[in-house]
């Protein structure tokens, strides 16, 4: 089958597309799912350049890639509710050496679900990692509620676009940063205010917030405590807490690791179903052009996600 694979750790030439790669199989409680379109995401950057090499030993080559969204070719023991033929979306082992930049790719059953009808492929793909990660924070994490006021940062990147929907059907008041260009595309998902990062300090605006989510670290981060007020919820999907910003803030800090579950691939799944929820997709690229795919999310400020197409 043919796979895009890391060949070393680098830049855009570290990536190769390579024919005649081995066709994975699936093993206890594995999927193999044929894969339709696949999404990248900034932490398919980070294992390109090496940044996950402390807690993660890869071997070269090795394929990259976690969203998926394809049609079940086969299944390992174990497997109940999904069958051969089924349409599916789910996350793949992005650093398993087996990921879903490829023809074939192998998802745990506790990673994929059945695809909703109405939802095309590339949508799919772009579901996963994002949709997961804005709704473990928002449900899971901050349990936000209607009336509840919340900033999220990165607006206009693919899990804060999602995560203002969400937070807007939930009924929370939602601030966003963003940059200038990307103003009114935020505006267009809902946000309620707008603080453009280039211009405006966000926390000489917001005040007595009950959370803030974080995608963006650094300063970033450290400002965000000073807008909630005490009690309320920051979730960092970057960086740790500081414990002594914590006390003096009284407020609740988690940092997340996104996780997909079969519940929170279903919940995100049936957002968008139902419109709730929409993807918005910055640019499609070929399975053969998955190297400059990644390239492009890494530098080309991509409004939403970018996806590579594998089969029509």
């Amino acid at each position: 089958m043919k796979a895009a694979q890391l060949m070393k750790y680098g830049g855009e030439d570290a990536v190769q597309v390579n024919d005649n790669v081995e066709q994975p199989v699936p093993l206890m409680d594995q999927v193999l799912v044929e894969v339709y379109a696949a999404a990248v995401n900034p932490f398919d950057v980070k294992v390109r350049e090496g940044e996950t090499k402390s807690y993660v030993d890869l071997d070269f080559p090795s394929t990259l890639g976690g969203d998926v969204a394809g049609v079940v070719a086969a299944v390992g023991q174990g497997i109940e509710g999904l069958e051969v033929g089924q349409t599916v979306l789910g996350m793949a082992n992005a650093v398993g050496g087996q990921g879903s930049l490829a023809e074939f790719t192998v998802v745990k059953i506790e990673q994929i679900v059945p695809k909703p009808a109405n939802i095309d492929f590339l949508t799919a793909a772009a579901l996963p990692l994002t949709g997961v990660s804005a709704y473990q924070a928002l449900v899971d994490h901050m349990n936000l509620q209607s009336g509840q006021k919340v900033l999220i940062h990165g607006g206009a990147g693919g899990i804060g676009s999602l995560a203002i929907q969400i937070a807007k059907d939930i009924g929370a008041y939602v601030a966003t940063t963003a940059g200038t260009a990307e103003i009114d595309f935020v505006k267009s998902l809902g946000a309620d205010q707008v603080i453009d990062y280039t211009a405006e300090d966000f926390a000489e605006i917001i005040k007595d917030f009950d959370a803030a989510f974080d995608t963006v670290g650094g300063e970033t981060n450290t400002k965000s405590y000073t807008v909630l007020h005490p009690g309320g919820n920051l979730v960092s999907m970057v960086v740790p807490p500081n414990d002594e910003l914590v006390d003096q803030y009284q407020i609740n800090y988690t940092q997340q690791a996104s996780k997909a579950t079969p519940e929170r691939l279903i919940a995100v799944a049936e957002l968008a179903s139902t419109g709730k929820i929409k993807v918005n997709i910055d640019k499609v690229f070929s399975l053969d052009e998955a190297p400059a795919a990644l390239e492009y999310l890494k530098t080309g400020h991509p409004k939403g996600k970018v996806v590579v197409q594998v089969k029509q």
